[in-house]
């Protein structure tokens, strides 16, 4: 699944456009490298997102199509927010 579109349906960014914009900004970073938003993500990687000075980090568990608003938290697991 698209980087955009897994950031939208887990509810880590509001937003499918935002997070097109997020990733046109090099604002997220996928296992460390700065990620577009057609990178295809998958279980284990690690997605860092950085809007202003607020930094969220968290490990891919699942990729879905769809997710309900309780079953997006078991997408995956937030490692830390500064």
């Amino acid at each position: 699944m698209r980087l955009d579109k897994y950031l939208k349906v887990s509810r880590l960014v509001k937003r499918r456009t935002v997070a097109n914009e997020l990733c046109d900004a090099k604002h997220v970073d996928v296992n460390g490298k700065v990620a577009r938003a057609s990178l295809e993500v998958t279980p284990g990687d690690v997605i860092e997102i950085t809007i202003g000075a607020r930094k969220t980090r968290a490990k891919v568990l699942t990729v879905a199509e769809y997710a309900t608003k309780e079953t997006a938290e078991t997408m995956y697991e937030l490692l830390g927010e500064k």
